[in-house]
């Protein structure tokens, strides 16, 4: 089927959107602009109902089918933040705002899924509801996570919810997906080691932080390497290291900041609670003193088999069989989708970006050929979940 006949007459006016969205990007939950020009076009849309402020500066719109005898409805999902990177693509729509960039794809997101809710909105060719759901804070602060403590699913229950992301490197016009983890969780660990500051020149005079912190490192990276099964993929990365301010003065204190991810609940748990022991006894060794704080962000993101079968119909019908795989590899990257999907069951679907800079690159850019291609999935989607 390709691109559907109506998306093909509104390309030029979700182009101007996706640019405009583009030009103009906000981060996390501070979306006062994004988040009313969503729900204008919404409106614009003749979507039944539009709901602001949901999670902070969630959107949802509802949108009623010429029947619903069903009583089914599912919902589809959008992020919309920026990120806090300067842009250098040096696109006739580059980010007016600087250090503030849609380098992630979310202006693409957008613009497909408020395509598709346009033609919904119009065609009522369904039997049913569809949420539409345009969400905060994807890029680090749990906005879907707020969404749904804000009565996301209590106000409207759905049967099944899905997302789409865009992947660089897929060619545009393609789509894959896989059921089970896909994603990782993310976590943010912080280790404090405490020992006794003193002058340089008098270290056995000191408990110094730094040998012990450094042992810590060493350490830390045996967690992953000896004590979780080698099929299981997990990482524990150490990004900073903080301590001292003059260079003959021992420090009282040293910290570590770093990121763990895995694939599965089992190992994140298990590498929580190693990391504390492993972290604690090694600075006892040198006679500090260490304690880890352990941050959990988002779940591991794992698509309901169903739901991902589902999915990939949708796309088949839409790009045709050769064009969709069903056994994408995971990555470690985190999604804040899967607290929507440990509430609902569905799938997140990748959708290509052709040969585009890599996500959350400085260079990156949404391609605007692949607009067609979700909404197309979209709308395809809601026809077969709800038929009439």
């Amino acid at each position: 089927m390709a691109v559907e006949n109506w998306v093909a007459k509104h390309i030029p006016e979700l182009v101007a959107f996706r640019h405009d969205m583009h030009r103009n990007p906000e981060l996390l939950y501070d979306l006062p602009r994004t988040s009313a020009r969503v729900a204008e076009a919404l409106r614009a849309a003749g979507v039944d109902e539009v709901h602001e402020g949901i999670g902070r500066t969630g959107v949802v719109g509802v949108i009623r089918g010429q029947s619903n005898v069903s009583g089914r409805t599912i919902g589809l999902r959008s992020d919309m933040d920026a990120l806090p990177i300067h842009e250098e693509t040096g696109a006739d729509w580059a980010s007016t705002v600087p250090g503030k960039m849609h380098a992630c794809g979310h202006d693409g997101h957008m613009t497909m899924l408020l395509g598709a809710a346009r033609h919904l909105a119009e065609s009522r060719a369904f039997d049913g509801t569809v949420i539409v759901i345009f969400q905060p804070a994807e890029e680090g602060g749990a906005g879907a996570k707020a969404m749904i403590d804000d009565g996301l699913f209590a106000r409207w229950p759905c049967d099944e919810v899905y997302g789409m992301h865009n992947r660089p490197g897929l060619p545009v016009g393609q789509f894959t997906i896989a059921p089970g983890p896909i994603m990782a969780s993310v976590d943010e660990i912080r280790i404090t080691v405490s020992g006794r500051g003193g002058h340089a020149g008098r270290p056995h005079l000191s408990v110094d932080p730094m040998p012990a912190a450094a042992a810590v490192i060493q350490a830390v990276q045996a967690i992953t390497a000896r004590s979780v099964d080698p099929i299981d993929s997990a990482t524990i990365s150490l990004c900073t290291i903080q301590g001292g301010n003059a260079f003959n003065v021992i420090p009282t204190e040293v910290t570590l900041t770093g990121t763990v991810r895995a694939l599965r609940e089992e190992v994140r748990d298990h590498i929580e609670a190693r990391l504390a022991e492993t972290v604690a006894g090694v600075a006892s060794g040198f006679g500090a003193t260490g304690t880890l704080d352990y941050i959990r962000h988002y779940p591991v993101t794992v698509n309901h088999e169903a739901q991902t079968d589902l999915a990939a119909a949708a796309a088949r019908v839409v790009a045709g069989d050769e064009a969709v795989t069903t056994d994408m590899p995971p990555t470690l990257g985190g999604e804040d989708f899967s607290f929507m999907l440990n509430e609902v069951p569905g799938a997140l679907i990748n959708i290509g970006n052709g040969p585009s800079q890599g996500l959350h690159h400085p260079r990156y850019d949404f391609d605007d050929e692949a607009i067609g291609w979700g909404c197309s999935y979209w709308t395809t989607l809601v026809r077969q979940r709800l038929p009439l």
